[in-house]
């Protein structure tokens, strides 16, 4: 019996096996196209509910077991599992592609659409009509057949190279092994951090010491090694992720993205990529998104190269060296930091062992929304590591269900996200509770250590945690309006302005206690946290814009005769690069973000978030971190609205006024 075919509540990982994915997919698909052709070939006259509201709720079958599968292949793959992405990812875009070129229903949604001024539609319904409506026509459905063709055709190619795109990086990853046997070469190493690479290379049955470029490993050796030349190969490795020209390189495939992508969009009327994407985007424009990186550029660059200047003088000064590189810049800017504030990672790490922070996390969600959660360990998962929680609110109702996967391993991909398992919404009178999980790569526990975090991954957990309560606190009718279901532009804002309460001292106080001694972290640190906050600012901003200028020189122009990534790439960092250029690097082809994932055209949508968060986050200050009025407005407003109405209709509700760029400007010290 296929697990993933029988109704399930929680995804039945224990009984799954990769055999189970190909026959499941083929059966939903053929199910899912069957509702479809219910809905279609319907003889009464197209109604809201008879074809739009239908039509959102078809295929939830196959729904939820693309959301098992695509997840586990993030978190947990093999190349068995790698292998079905590649076959099954072209036959459901294909399967997308019969639906939105689908004429006969089309024709049906049309005809509701152009009646839409004399139904009697909530808000949420006329969103969802528009939505389905843009959801043919700007997917092709008003093209001619030969068109049609091609857009089929240039969907499944980029299905594909995406998956392969994102196997090469991967593959690069895990391929590097910088092994250590000197302990001179690990000076400056903080403890913990040689006792992890140690752990890791005893795991591969070898002696010594072992580095790799996942972050819990690159990045504590790039900010503590005193071996310059270990930080150039390390640096490299890193930075020349699938630039090899070996059968890993992902040249071509860049290139092939961005070509097809522009062709898809002068396909569909569209001038470029961006213009295409950006038309369903708070941004509007890649005119307007051009003049927001602009204004920040030019605000943040004499900061910015300040800041350089002062790391240049600080690395002269310290070590004589003459010239700063990509390699030195960690590694001078925690030492320069270490002597401005006092501040050092490895000071602050007891205080923030994994668990505590969790709870912290866990607590603020309570105070600001009167959340309960439960660790349950009667739910299925996929990897010992995972933790599963139910969450109930205030009157003991259940919300959600939360997977938390926080540590590294070999066939899960770097970074951090959000995503659900299954979605919230409400049919026949029942409001759907969703499934929602986090993934992280954070230190693991070591013989002698619990897992102890960066402040930086503390931020991190937060932020993915915002993310995750935008998901578990959804409240709307239809599936596709849910949770972050939301222009990508405003998806950041739940996540980002979470990341505010680690800055405060009342929030602080909940959870950072040493995790020996149980002492609360000393108010001199939390200042310290504080004043750090806005170290190197400009700097920081300046790279941000400079991976928002490098997604638009992709997408925002005609990539046609682009040849040559590198050249292409340079051009683009034309005024934000502060280091000098190293030729056996590229960003291009190792920048997941935009040629993997949903971030194309879309880069610019962190700092463009920033200014939402830094705004939203002023209204807190002004009334109390923990003030509930405020806490619910943003709760009613914005985290369970999902995407039922337009952003900036919800966040004016929400905070009575269109947010401000100063709100960013001052609080990162750039005014």
């Amino acid at each position: 019996m296929n697990p993933l075919l029988s109704p399930f509540d929680t995804a039945p990982f224990s009984k799954i096996e990769n055999e189970h994915f190909m026959p499941a997919f083929t059966q939903a698909m053929a199910d899912a196209r069957a509702e479809i052709d219910a809905i279609t070939n319907n003889t009464n006259a197209p109604t809201f509910k008879n074809t739009i509201e239908a039509l959102d709720f078809a295929g939830q079958q196959l729904d939820r077991i693309s959301s098992v599968f695509f997840n586990l292949n993030s978190a947990e793959t093999n190349e068995k599992i790698q292998k079905i992405a590649q076959e099954v990812s072209p036959l459901l875009s294909e399967f997308g592609n019969d639906i939105t070129l689908n004429e006969a229903l089309f024709k049906r949604v049309k005809a509701v659409y152009e009646q839409k001024d004399n139904l009697d539609l909530t808000v949420e319904q006329q969103t969802l009509l528009d939505k389905r409506y843009k959801g043919f026509s700007r997917n092709g459905a008003n093209l001619a057949e030969d068109k049609k063709t091609r857009l089929r055709e240039i969907d499944a190619e980029l299905s594909k190279l995406k998956l392969k795109f994102g196997e090469n990086v991967l593959a690069e990853t895990n391929k590097f092994k910088m092994h250590l046997t000197n302990e001179e070469d690990l000076d400056g190493l903080p403890e913990g951090e040689k006792e992890a690479a140690a752990q890791l290379a005893k795991s591969k049955d070898l002696d010594g010491w072992l580095i790799t470029l996942d972050y819990p490993s690159y990045i504590p050796f790039m900010k503590y090694a005193k071996n310059r030349e270990l930080r150039k190969k390390l640096s490299l490795a890193f930075g020349s992720k699938a630039f090899k020209g070996d059968e890993l390189d992902n040249q071509e495939n860049v290139l092939k993205i961005a070509k097809l992508r522009h062709e898809r969009a002068n396909l569909l009327g569209y001038k470029t990529h961006a213009n295409f994407v950006l038309e369903e985007r708070m941004a509007e424009t890649p005119e307007k998104v051009h003049s927001f990186l602009n204004e920040l550029l030019e605000k943040a660059k004499p900061a910015a190269e300040r800041e350089f200047k002062q790391l240049e003088d600080f690395a002269k000064e310290l070590d004589g060296i003459d010239q700063l590189q990509k390699w030195d810049g960690a590694y001078y800017s925690e030492k320069l930091k270490q002597k401005l504030f006092n501040l050092d990672d490895e000071i602050l790490k007891p205080y923030f062992k994994l668990e505590n922070v969790i709870a912290g996390v866990f607590k603020v969600a309570e105070k600001l929304f009167g959340l309960q959660f439960k660790e349950v360990t009667n739910v299925d998962k996929y990897h010992e590591d995972v933790k599963t929680y139910e969450v109930f609110d205030a009157e003991n109702t259940f919300v959600s269900l939360f997977y938390a996967d926080f540590h590294p391993r070999s066939g899960k991909r770097g970074g951090a996200w959000m995503t659900s398992y299954k979605p919230q919404y409400i049919k026949d009178g029942v409001n759907v509770r969703p499934h929602i999980s986090n993934v992280c790569n954070f230190t693991k526990p070591t013989d002698t250590k619990p897992s102890l975090l960066t402040f930086n991954e503390v931020t991190t957990l937060f932020h993915e945690f915002g993310h995750g309560l935008h998901g578990m606190l959804a409240n709307t009718t239809y599936p596709s309006l849910s949770g972050t279901s939301v222009y990508w532009d405003f998806v950041e804002l739940p996540s980002q302005v979470l990341e505010n309460w680690c800055y405060e001292k009342e929030a602080l106080e909940l959870f950072a206690t040493h995790y020996q001694t149980g002492e609360v972290i000393p108010m001199e640190l939390v200042q310290k946290i504080k004043e750090s906050a806005t170290f190197q600012e400009g700097m920081q901003t300046l790279r941000q814009l400079s991976f928002g200028l490098l997604d638009m020189s992709w997408h925002g122009v005609a990539p046609t005769n682009f040849t040559n990534v590198k050249a292409q790439e340079e051009k683009a960092f034309t005024g934000t690069d502060l280091y000098p250029s190293t030729a056996e690097t590229c960003m291009s082809t190792a920048f997941s973000h935009i040629f993997q994932g949903g971030y194309s055209s879309g880069y610019y949508s962190y700092k463009w978030a920033e200014v939402l968060d830094a705004d939203a986050f002023a209204y807190f200050k002004e009334e109390g971190i923990f003030n509930k009025d405020v806490a619910t407005k943003f709760k009613d407003n914005v985290l369970s609205k999902g995407g039922t109405e337009n952003p900036m209709v919800l966040y004016k509700r929400f905070r009575g006024a269109e947010p401000k760029v100063e709100a960013l400007l001052e609080r990162a010290g750039l005014l």
